[in-house]
């Protein structure tokens, strides 16, 4: 507002002309009222109701003064023109303020006539008047565009933490939803064998501990976000956890090692297979191998049971559409099925 104040000082050909009280007053309304327009005009995002009054109010000072007392007056109507496009360049479309501007134009020249104004005087008064409303609308234009630049980035911001907060959510569900199902299978068989084997159910005991304390590190590197599981230690507690639960595993791999991204999103692919085996299968066997097939990895977790993951209970849960979202976005597919020979299968494919 200050350097809007300032520039009307340039009105020293209204100043030098000043005659009667009523000039002077009618001089310092509208400066009052052009600077109060301007500055709003700057500040604001939209055009209200109020915005068109107060451009009205400006103008009708600007061209009555002007017809009021001559040609030396005639400069009013540049900031008609500036403060008019500072408002109404706000706008998606200028295409209020370029009006705005041609009749200011066409009521400059028109008031030149009425006041027998030179041409020299006029059309120095229609250049500044072009140019300083060219200006205000370049720079308006751009404040429009920063604004909504920044708009943008606080929504992709917005957009970013959603993400995250998803897949923190992802890897807490697949994560804890493992470590508590093998914690579970293992009590499970403590409590069956406590009173007839002390010494293997306090084996089984000390087991679990070892799981929650592995439990405990794992959910600290993923609360901070560098847990990195790799595939080759997954497939090892798969296989361990299946055997612990009773279910025979058989773990076959031919593919040669993966690249970082891919080794962790199979990780937790293995992750989640064993434990909707665990948890809903009912199976005896389990088989898991991983090989490569036309520049792809191919991830396949199959189990005898009767009751596997794509039950509508299981499929729909947030295990399994959590991996298909990773691995689409990675380019690659999550297929479930029953197998001809009874059983599930849960077959991953990921581009390398």
């Amino acid at each position: 507002m200050i350097w809007v104040a300032v520039w009307t000082f340039a009105l020293v050909d209204p100043l030098s002309t000043i005659t009667t009280p009523a000039a002077a007053i009618g001089l310092a309304a509208f400066e009052v009222a052009y600077v109060y327009v301007a500055a709003m005009g700057f500040e604001s995002r939209c055009v209200t109701r109020a915005h068109h009054v107060l451009v009205g109010i400006v103008a009708a000072l600007g061209v009555g003064l002007a017809l009021a007392y001559g040609s030396h007056w005639l400069i009013l109507l540049l900031y008609v023109s500036v403060g008019g496009v500072a408002v109404y360049a706000s706008m998606p479309r200028m295409v209020l303020a370029i009006w705005w501007f041609a009749g200011c134009l066409a009521a400059l020249i028109a008031i030149g006539l009425i006041v027998d104004a030179d041409a020299w005087q006029t059309g120095s008064v229609a250049v500044g008047m072009t140019l300083s409303s060219m200006l205000v609308a370049s720079v308006r234009q751009q404040i429009r565009l920063v604004n909504e630049l920044k708009h943008t980035r606080d929504a992709l911001a917005e957009s970013a933490v959603a993400e995250e907060r998803l897949r923190f959510s992802r890897d807490l569900h697949d994560l804890l939803g493992h470590t508590l199902s093998v914690i579970v299978v293992k009590a499970e068989v403590v409590r069956r064998i406590a009173e007839r084997d002390p010494a293997a159910a306090a084996a089984q005991a000390a087991d679990i501990e070892q799981v929650g304390r592995r439990a405990l590190v794992e959910i600290r590197e993923a609360v901070t976000g560098y847990r990195e599981t790799g595939l080759t230690a997954e497939l090892a507690r798969a296989k361990g956890a299946l055997t612990a639960a009773g279910i025979t595993a058989d773990v076959l791999r031919t593919a040669d090692p993966l690249p970082d991204t891919a080794d962790r999103l199979l990780a937790w692919v293995v992750r989640e297979a064993a434990t909707n085996v665990i948890r809903h299968s009912g199976a005896a066997r389990c088989e898991i191998s991983l090989t490569t097939v036309d520049g792809a990895a191919v991830l396949r977790v199959a189990d005898d049971g009767d009751f596997g993951p794509s039950s509508p209970g299981v499929d729909a849960g947030n295990g399994l559409r959590g991996l298909r979202e990773r691995l689409s976005s990675a380019g690659g597919s999550l297929e479930t099925g029953a197998r001809a020979e009874g059983g599930f299968a849960l077959t991953a494919r990921l581009p390398l």
